[in-house]
């Protein structure tokens, strides 16, 4: 399961009409959205790029058990939905199935959505498994810590990394949600992975949050280049958007364009890792939790 994005720019308004979950955004909303989906060429490549992380996974679960295992997408805002999905398995008789999200962090907000509506639509007809979480999958930690190294290679020694994810309203997090530990756990594995020095050289912030009037997950990441370049002690900043694996618009814009800005215009040089896309040994790992949960 993944986030889904529109298909083209004629599908923007009904995307986000979904994502606020019916309620119409104002032309000024709508104007913004269209103008950052431009900004990066029209479209996101999220469709494309989940796409072969299916296909991918699906290449995985192959090698290691021909014929068991079909690999279905499904989108929580866009076509087909969560529940067409399981709707069509059902219909073809299949009577066990394992949720995975393409999201590393669970927090109820997010990944617990995800699987409530899988769930939801499984009712009695199917068994279904989850994953959960994978914030620390060996196989993503070391991806991500060779994305830090290889990028810090390019930036002056004096470079910060900041691991980031996607924000969320504060009220989601209280009470013992475990989203923020486990962005932080991601950070701490991979920067011992990359020997990165505890927090002097990293930490952690949150981007991408939505114009909304309650308070959402701080520090932006924005936020924390500008106090990064008032220190005077840094030349850099590294942005490892960790909490995603496909390039699409939060990547895209909100650090290559709008995070970028920032850096730039306080003086640092910028850098942002590479996502993991469809790489084939995240991928494989994946496989060995969906068999492990199967």
């Amino acid at each position: 399961m993944a986030y889904g994005t529109p298909a083209g720019p004629d599908d923007v308004e009904s995307y986000y009409l979904d994502i606020r979950r019916g309620r119409p955004p104002t032309p000024e909303q709508l104007a913004d959205l269209v103008r950052r989906y431009d900004a990066i060429g029209g479209v996101s490549p999220l469709r494309e790029r989940t796409e072969a992380q299916r296909a991918a996974l699906q290449r995985a679960l192959d090698d290691r058990a021909p014929g068991r295992f079909e690999v279905v997408l499904g989108f929580k805002h866009a076509a087909p939905s969560i529940e067409d999905a399981v709707a069509r398995l059902r219909a073809r008789g299949i009577t066990r199935v394992v949720a995975l999200v393409l999201a590393p962090h669970y927090s109820a907000g997010s990944v617990g959505e995800y699987l409530d509506r899988a769930r939801a639509a499984a009712g009695d007809a199917l068994a279904l498994a989850t994953i959960e979480a994978w914030a620390t999958e060996p196989a993503y930690v070391a991806f991500l810590a060779g994305a830090v190294t290889d990028a810090l290679a390019l930036l002056p020694s004096a470079t910060k990394v900041l691991f980031t994810a996607h924000s969320l309203p504060s009220r989601v997090v209280t009470g013992g949600d475990p989203y923020p530990d486990e962005l932080r756990a991601t950070a701490e594995a991979v920067a011992e992975a990359a020997g990165l020095a505890r927090w002097a050289s990293f930490t952690v912030a949150w981007q991408s949050a939505s114009p909304t009037p309650e308070p959402w997950l701080e520090p932006d990441v924005r936020t924390v280049i500008e106090d990064l370049a008032a220190t005077g002690r840094a030349e850099g900043v590294l942005v490892c958007p960790c909490g995603f694996v496909s390039d699409h618009l939060e990547v895209l814009y909100d650090l290559d364009i709008q995070a970028r800005a920032v850096a730039e215009g306080a003086g640092l040089a910028f850098g942002r890792t590479r996502v993991v896309n469809d790489d084939a040994t995240v991928m494989s790992a994946l496989a060995e939790r969906v068999l492990k949960a199967e």
